[in-house]
């Protein structure tokens, strides 16, 4: 028992890093670019915690007329108006650093003067970036797939449940209704929480999410086969995924919808979210195929109680530690 604890935990440090664990990565820059008119744009920013005052980062739109508008000093947060003759398009977004790159990434949200929003997240070392055109519907398909895929590659408490399913469901057939069952389940939540019909408290939803983790890990480690959560996974799948999908809807609403393609937007951000799933599926199939047929003993390995124990503390210890972290943060 002592051992698998101690390689669960050497198994967190390594995969982490370090001693602190996270479930996302820090708060990126945020800035937000409304065009008020056809030749007027306000600029407005919010840096997070972690930078420095004296790196606080300097914003400003290339090719459009901001002058006199330059603050005196660094600042955290604040706003700029500039002049664009031709327009806000094709314009670009300077992100300059005085000290040093932080490695933060940056959320920029646009509104249009005719109502369309757009959002997109540069990657840390995107110092320069420009600005399209409105949105159409092939550009809406795009980038909300892509956003849907990177953020259930980046929402490890989402792959930890995701895994925890994985190992109760065991076999091919029941991993596959159990799959089915939390994706319907997180689309229900996805499509009314980011539609506004219903509305969640956020910590609260991360808070559960936690907890959904918690639990899968203790059914791991008693490895009671007699629970309703090893009986009938598919039923746990659909509680905990329409939490899980309120938890999506956070984070799209975050990033913000176009006003004129809110439903293809939901729907190819939800596919993105599944395209995702559906490939780490297949990647850890592969491996276990692959094992399987190297070591002919995946059925052992798979009943093998170190190694169980070893998952299932790995598992608990990170979601008893997010669970801990969100619950503070919500409720204290």
């Amino acid at each position: 028992m002592n051992r698998a604890l101690l390689l669960a935990i050497f198994i967190i440090q390594g995969l982490v890093g370090g001693p602190t664990v996270s479930a996302h990565d820090s708060r990126p820059l945020f800035i937000n670019i409304t065009e008020t008119s056809e030749q007027t744009v306000m600029v407005s920013w919010k840096t997070p915690p972690a930078v420095d005052l004296d790196n606080a980062p300097r914003i400003a739109l290339s090719g459009c007329d901001g002058s006199g508008q330059i603050p005196t000093q660094q600042r955290l947060t604040g706003s700029l108006i500039y002049s664009c003759k031709t327009g806000l398009s094709e314009n670009s977004l300077i992100i300059d650093y005085p000290l040093f790159n932080p490695a933060i990434s940056s959320l920029v949200r646009i509104v249009f003067d005719d109502g369309q929003t757009r959002s997109i997240i540069l990657d840390p070392g995107r110092t320069e970036w420009r600005i399209p055109a409105p949105e159409t519907f092939a550009s809406v398909i795009k980038d909300y797939f892509a956003l849907g895929a990177e953020h259930i590659f980046g929402g490890i408490d989402h792959l930890l449940f995701l895994a925890g399913l994985l190992y109760i469901a065991g076999t091919l057939r029941r991993i596959l209704i159990t799959v089915t069952g939390f994706t319907l389940a997180h689309s229900i939540t996805l499509f009314l929480v980011a539609l506004d019909v219903i509305r969640v408290s956020v910590p609260a939803v991360e808070t559960v999410i936690a907890l959904s983790i918690v639990m899968l890990a203790c059914e791991v480690a008693r490895n009671d086969r007699t629970t309703l959560t090893w009986r009938r996974p598919l039923l746990v799948a659909c509680g905990f995924g329409l939490v899980h999908g309120a938890g999506f809807a956070a984070a799209l609403t975050e990033t913000g919808l176009p006003q004129t393609e809110k439903i293809s937007a939901l729907l190819f951000f939800n596919l993105g979210v599944e395209a995702g799933q559906v490939l780490i599926i297949a990647v850890v199939f592969t491996g276990l195929w692959a094992v399987s047929r190297l070591y002919r003993s995946l059925p052992r390995a798979y009943e093998n109680r170190q190694l169980r124990l070893v998952f299932s503390y790995a598992l608990g210890i990170v979601s008893s530690f997010w669970f801990v972290e969100r619950f503070t943060m919500a409720f204290v």
